[in-house]
């Protein structure tokens, strides 16, 4: 004998006082009816003829298959398995989909709303395959919102452990078993269906959320943010929020400013107290020719303004100085450093150990440039600072700017790309930043070098046992603030 399953069509349940589910112990098929005809009377002539037999009106299903097809009420029964009636409904034969459905629901194991948050809880992957304009109205705080079109292009990259297990929902049930078929088909081994869908999630009173809703415009602008589950909605919405610093708008700050007003991040601060000059335009891309003689910060805050109107620029015409770092600094996530002196260099470097702001620096000399982030106070990895590597600042002559030693103008497009990508990885929390690393560019060889960069713990600015010593307004070094 066998416990199984035998699951009432909606036609039948008034014989089960409404249940869904009647569970019998029998060996075959024909002995698990007669159970249920023996404990719900009147139930059994709607299945069987007088003569014992199969209804014509009437299939049973064991698992996916048809009884007709295998032995008949002679059917033998497995531990576990489920059985399936589907009766002809009021105005003609079952229609496919309601045959489809019953067959999924034998093979597609369903959990109540309480056990899909509790599997949640326990490290399952709870994904919601409604659309967009339906998870706006509210959705389980954790879910994956993948949406069902774009599921099987989605779900690997946010659940890459086939092991994994994996509970779809939707709005009532339906579409969350056909969600959950095509996740086994991609391989998926622990796959569940939430039975009731969020309708029935909110009506049992269990956790919601609201997830912040982008207007169409700005959907169709980020379109391809969000079909990444590392950025998705929540990201992007992230990235609206964030405040970025650039210290320079000039080689290093123009791309980096560019693409990070490209990618939405929602404030840009631009520090340069420099006018444009013909002889930036071979390198510093937020200015144009029509603009020579008029200030950066100006000539930055027409062209981010114009590629993407929703960023809002935040200017400072001032030289960087230690009487005013801490103003500038102050309500920004990250600072990118662009400097090409080393005067604003260390200011920088000391105000972000100073603030616990993490330190995306680039620096570039003729074919060669460099990137790494300064946070010791990161998480993950304690790095160093930029005093740990240089604790004093060079003699001049060992210091010449590029107005002095040249750079080739794609170079600072390169350096000023990955400090925008080091600083968007910062505020998405995602991936590893360069910290503790340095990369190291040589553009005529076409090569990047990784170097690890190790933190004094006697550094008097960032160290064990520092305490912040205060600024120093070293001469400078270069003409020029920014490269």
């Amino acid at each position: 004998m066998s416990t199984v399953t035998i699951r009432i069509p909606m036609p039948l349940r008034n014989y089960t006082n409404g249940a869904d589910e009647v569970k019998v112990q029998a060996a075959t098929v024909g002995e698990a009816l007669q159970f249920l005809g023996a404990n719900h009377d009147g139930i059994l002539s709607r299945v069987l003829s007088p003569e014992g037999e199969l209804r014509q009106f009437v299939n049973v299903f064991v698992g996916s298959q048809n009884v007709r097809a295998l032995g008949g009420l002679a059917t033998p029964l497995a531990e576990g398995q489920v059985i399936s009636i589907i009766p002809a409904v009021a105005g003609g034969a079952t229609r496919a989909r309601d045959v489809r459905l019953m067959q999924l629901k034998s093979v597609i194991p369903e959990v109540t709303p309480g056990e899909a948050l509790a599997m949640q809880a326990g490290g399952a992957a709870l994904v919601d395959v409604r659309e967009q304009d339906e998870i706006s109205q509210g959705s389980p705080p954790g879910a994956m919102r993948l949406g069902r079109g774009y599921l099987e292009l989605r779900i690997e990259d946010a659940v890459p452990d086939f092991d994994r297990p994996v509970v779809t929902l939707c709005n009532g049930g339906v579409r969350s078993l056909f969600a959950a078929e095509d996740l086994r088909r991609l391989g998926y081994r622990k796959v569940f269906s939430m039975a009731g869908g969020f309708s029935r999630w909110k009506n049992e009173g269990l956790p919601i959320e609201i997830p912040p809703r982008l207007d169409a415009p700005t959907r169709e602008r980020y379109s391809r943010h969000l079909l990444m589950p590392e950025v998705g909605e929540a990201g992007q919405m992230r990235l609206m929020q964030s405040r970025v610093l650039l210290i320079g708008a000039g080689g290093l700050g123009s791309p980096a400013a560019y693409y990070l007003a490209a990618a939405g991040v929602g404030t840009l601060g631009v520090v340069d107290h420099d006018v444009v000059d013909r002889s930036n335009l071979q390198r510093q891309i937020l200015h144009t020719d029509a603009r020579v003689g008029t200030s950066k910060v100006s000539s930055a805050r027409q062209t981010l303004e114009a590629l993407n109107p929703a960023v809002k620029v935040v200017g400072y015409e001032a030289h960087l100085e230690s009487r005013n770092v801490e103003e500038i600094f102050s309500g920004f996530d990250l600072v990118v450093d662009g400097s090409d002196n080393f005067p604003t260099r260390y200011l920088v470097n000391d105000a972000c150990v100073k603030l616990g702001l993490p330190n995306v620096h680039g620096s570039v000399y003729r074919f060669e440039g460099q990137v790494t982030v300064f946070w010791p106070k990161y998480s993950r990895q304690r790095g160093p600072c930029y005093r740990c590597l240089y604790p004093e600042p060079p003699p001049a002559e060992f210091a010449p700017s590029c107005a002095e030693a040249g750079v080739l103008g794609v170079l600072p497009g390169v350096i000023g790309l990955l400090q925008a990508t080091e600083a968007v990885k910062i505020l998405l929390g995602i991936g590893e930043p360069l910290v503790g690393r340095l990369l190291y560019f040589d553009g005529l060889r076409g090569a990047f070098t990784e170097l690890a960069l190790d933190r004094d713990p006697k550094c008097r600015y960032c160290g064990d046992n520092a305490r912040f010593p205060g600024y120093v307004d070293y001469e400078r070094f270069c003409a020029n603030v920014a490269a």
